[in-house]
């Protein structure tokens, strides 16, 4: 990614990690990977200063929708998965992960890792907002 980030910007000397909400979609990789940076019960609740920037760089890749995002103080930027990969979850929406370039009716989007809504009802199209999955949606 060449661009800024999405989302509100949580910095610390190393790492500056970027967290766009309309994105998330709760997998909780982020909470389990690091709960000592991501701590859902803390305000802020993203605290990079609290882990090393490798590990904080490990666990936003994993994030499957694409709403963290970090950049190094010093090092590389995050880099697309190679080759691209496309995971449908039963029930749920489909993971890209890859150097991706999203188009149509909205503003083109360019990321690292989306997670696709497949029902059309999320509030968020392109992207899910687990609207499918919500009784009250």
């Amino acid at each position: 990614m060449t661009a800024e980030p999405a989302g509100r910007a949580y910095t610390a000397d190393e790492i500056t990690v970027y967290f766009d909400s309309s994105r998330c979609r709760h997998f909780a990789e982020c909470v389990r990977g690091a709960p000592s940076v991501f701590d859902v019960d803390k305000r802020p609740w993203i605290q990079p200063a609290n882990g090393t920037a490798d590990k904080i760089a490990e666990v936003v890749r994993r994030c499957p929708s694409g709403a963290l995002h970090y950049r190094l103080a010093a090092g590389p930027a995050e880099v697309a998965d190679v080759p691209t990969t496309v995971t449908v979850i039963e029930g749920g929406p489909i993971l890209l992960r890859g150097d991706l370039e999203l188009r149509g009716s909205f503003a083109a989007v360019r990321d690292t890792r989306m997670a696709m809504c497949v029902c059309t009802r999320s509030a968020r199209l392109p992207f899910c907002d687990a609207a499918c999955t919500n009784p009250a949606a």
